[in-house]
């Protein structure tokens, strides 16, 4: 490439990424290794569904969670029964299941079944996550 089509593709790169970050917008990912644009922040992603009893059960724990550790933790709830291509790239086997993933995007741990507050809190700690 000529030196004068590099600086025009430099140019074009640059007048994207200044003009993206003028009107707010913020780059996303997509997929379970996705943490976020802004931090990176450890995250813990449900698979379950609406109607499943235990998932019921997890609901207002996660919700619990996402507010007490907002800015230290992304808490993401995937409803598998509504969206089954979301879930494929987790590869569960039943629901409810939890992955927790590390602030560079790793997973770190897997649990099937119905998680309790504390034995979520204990799974971070275990995996060297300490809030």
């Amino acid at each position: 490439m000529k030196p004068a089509a590099r600086f025009v593709v430099a140019a074009a790169v640059g007048a994207i990424v200044v003009l993206a970050t003028a009107s707010g917008a913020t780059p996303t990912a997509t997929g379970p290794a996705a943490v976020g644009p802004a931090r990176a922040l450890p995250r813990l992603v449900d698979l379950g569904a609406g109607k499943c009893i235990p998932c019921k059960a997890m609901a207002p724990i996660l919700e619990g969670l996402k507010a007490e550790f907002a800015g230290r933790m992304e808490v993401q709830f995937v409803d598998v029964w509504q969206n089954p291509d979301a879930a494929k790239p987790y590869g569960i086997r039943l629901i409810p299941t939890q992955i927790f993933y590390g602030a560079d995007g790793k997973e770190l741990a897997r649990h099937e079944g119905f998680m309790a507050k504390d034995e979520i809190l204990a799974r971070w700690k275990a995996v060297g996550v300490n809030f």
